[in-house]
Formats: C-alpha cells, structure tokens, sequence
C-alpha cells in the first residue's frame, strides 16, 4: 500500500517542473518560485496527509505557492520594486488548467535556452529548471565546480531579468529560427550523457535520460518533424548503451558490440518517432541522423550494415550542415563501404582545417584507416596524437590497446 508520503513523492516527480514553469510567469522570478514551490510541497507534506489529496494536486500547489510568494512580496522591503513583476496579484485563482500549464513548461524551456545566454548558461539552467536537478548534479554531469556552476546559474536568471527577457513561446514566425537552439541544448545534454568529455565512464545516465524526457515533452507540447527527429536519434543511440563498455569500464566499438545487449524497446520507440518525423517535411539534420542511426540498429551483425545507404544519408546531412565532423563522419562510411585507403584520402583533405587539428576523433579516425591500409609508422603518429588530446578514461585506454597492439607489429 503506498503511503501520503509516497503520493506526495511521486507527485513532486511528476508535477514539480510544471508547478515551477506557472509559478515563475505568476511571480516574475525564478528564485522566488522555486522558494515558493518548496513551501507550496512542505505544505502538501503537512495537509494532504489530514485533509486528504486534492484532486488536482498541481493546481492546489500552484495556488499555494502563488499565495506564498505574493505573501513574501508584499511584506519584503523591496516590495516596490517587484510588485509589477507579478501578474495579477489580487487573484487568487490562477489559471491552473493543462493547456496553460503545458504553455507554461514551453515557456520555461524557450526561456531557458534564450540565444541572449551563453550556450554554456542555457546548458545549465535547463538541465537545473527544466530537469529539476540540483546544482551539484549539474556541475557533476558537466564536469564543473559546484560553485562555478551555481554562479552561472545566478548569472543566468539576473541576465533573463536585467535584460527582460520575455517569458514566452516565441510566435510560429519565430519557431524556425529558436527551435533549433532548443534541440541543440537538448542534444548537447544527452551527448554529454551519452559521450562523456571526461572521465572514467563512457555513459551517465542521468543526463542522457533527462535530454530525453525533455524531448518528449517537447514532441508531446510542439509536434515538429525535427523534434520528432531528435528524439528517435537519441532514442537509437541510447540503445546501444549496455554494449559500450565492457565490465573493466573498456570501451567497445561499433562493430565489436554484443548486439543482443542492445535495447530492443528503445530501438522499436526510436523507429516510431523516426517514422513520425519522415512523414512531416521537410527532413532535417537530426532526422538525417536518426536515419543513420536506423541503419545500425537494423544490422543484426556489422558486416549486414547497408554502408551504401549510410553514405548516402551523409550526403545529404553534409548538404544541409557542412561541417568538418559531418565530413569526417561520411569518410568513414566511405572507407567502410569501398575500402580504407578512399577513406583515407577524404580524410586526408580535412588536415588543413583548424577544427580536426585538436579534434581527437579525427586523429584516431586517421589512426584507424592508416592501420587497415597497413600504413603502420603513419598510424603509430596519429595514434599518438590522438593520445595527446583525449581526456576521457575508456578512450585513453581503447588508444593504448591499439597503439600497443602496433608496437607490436613487424
């Protein structure tokens, strides 16, 4: 049987982001309301148990912490200069009802990831508003000193403040141009989850599971193809996560993974949305990647991977994204589908650019295509290089494994 306690658990879980999203538009200011939506669940903590759970908990922890926080305006000595922060103080029935407080979540999330905040900012007060996670989950999943991080975070919401920020969805005519920093911070989150920088582990969980409950939220509340499109991309790649390490903490590539340890549920929900996306045009780059993506979860070993459709799916993401790591990316399919001397040479043609030089990837991608080709010295150098740049544990010791295995050869 579970408990008030276990009720009232389950639902700060459930609802305590979206109590805060229509607590910051009904008070003006992210402190005061995420004060206020404390003192709204010691509340619920204090009552419910005796008077019984309302029926709808998220409206009665609204209008309690809207009453808390007018209570505080009203009787702080600054009362005067917040009092017009507050939107209609007077009332004591806010709109609690789902479509607003839905609005209200979108409200939070594009405020967040305003492009007026560095993207190092909206990285973090997503990942503390949005997620809920407290400042020291923060700094730990970004690799940062708590008090760093609690400084931006401060930072963050005075900017959002000083410079009035509007706490809004941007209107249709403006999705085009917001929406992809939204999906880019998202992405940003779950690759570092999915990725770390640093570190002795190759996954953190956590900040991977966050970017994609952000995400869904996010297709639930603002159905959009790319949207869509990220979410199956992540979906995919989070799949594969019981596969990448083996139990010493090494990492295991792509083609050396026990493909039976791949998630079966998160590969058939990433083909729906996939599906969901490539019905809606026209096709971005997340659902380019999330294509890709498909392509491996369909293999049932390596050597069945349509390396050809992957070349092309690289193509036309290098079309619409023109970067060096989608160039690299694409040259590695090549050498995968002809042979590793023609990826080579596409590589090869990237040594000039500023991006790969302190790149690591593209050094041990090098390193990789050298070795097959049998240019051994040449990919001892690019070994070694890559070496000298990656921060990350289990990649430090996958280059070791490699670079002595050369060692090794006449």
């Amino acid at each position: 049987m579970i408990t008030d306690d276990q009720w009232i658990g389950q639902i700060y879980q459930q609802q305590s982001r979206r109590v805060l999203s229509t607590l910051i538009r009904l008070l003006g200011d992210f402190s005061l309301a995420e004060e206020c939506m404390q003192e709204a669940f010691a509340a619920a903590v204090r009552q419910w148990p005796v008077d019984g759970i309302p029926d709808n908990p998220a409206a009665w922890l609204i209008r309690t912490g809207q009453r808390r926080g007018i209570d505080q305006i009203r009787k702080a000595q600054t009362a005067r200069s917040y009092s017009h922060l507050v939107a209609e103080p007077e009332t004591d029935d806010p709109e609690t009802d789902e479509e607003t407080i839905n609005d209200d979540q979108l409200r939070l999330l594009f405020t967040c990831c305003h492009p007026a905040l560095s993207l190092d900012a909206r990285i973090a007060l997503t990942l503390r508003e949005m997620c809920g996670l407290t400042t020291e989950q923060v700094a730990s999943g970004l690799l940062q000193k708590p008090a760093t991080l609690a400084q931006r975070i401060v930072r963050a919401k005075r900017k959002i403040r000083d410079a009035g920020i509007p706490y809004e969805v941007p209107e249709a005519k403006e999705l085009p141009e917001r929406l992809p920093g939204v999906l880019r911070v998202i992405y940003l989150v779950f690759n570092e989850g999915y990725s770390r920088s640093d570190g002795d582990q190759v996954v953190d969980v956590q900040l991977s599971s966050e970017a994609i409950r952000l995400a869904e939220v996010l297709a639930r509340l603002l159905p959009d193809g790319e949207v869509f499109g990220l979410l199956a991309l992540m979906l995919l790649q989070r799949s594969r996560d019981k596969a990448r390490q083996d139990a010493g903490g090494n990492l295991i590539t792509l083609e050396n993974q026990d493909r039976s340890l791949w998630d079966r549920a998160s590969i058939d929900s990433g083909f729906r949305w996939l599906e969901a996306a490539l019905d809606r045009t026209p096709t971005g780059p997340y659902t380019l990647q999330a294509s890709i993506a498909a392509v491996h979860a369909d293999a049932d070993t390596p050597g069945e991977t349509d390396w050809a459709r992957i070349v092309r799916l690289y193509n036309a993401l290098y079309q619409q994204q023109p970067s060096p790591v989608i160039a690299l990316n694409r040259a590695v399919a090549v050498a995968m589908r002809d042979s590793p001397a023609v990826g080579l040479e596409m590589l090869e043609t990237l040594m000039g650019q500023r991006a790969m030089a302190g790149y690591h990837l593209f050094h041990a991608a090098r390193a990789d295509l050298q070795r097959r080709s049998g240019h051994t010295e040449d990919a001892r150098q690019s070994y070694q290089r890559a070496l000298a740049l990656v921060s990350q544990g289990p990649e430090r010791r996958f280059l070791e494994r490699r670079l002595a295995e050369l060692e090794k050869s006449p």
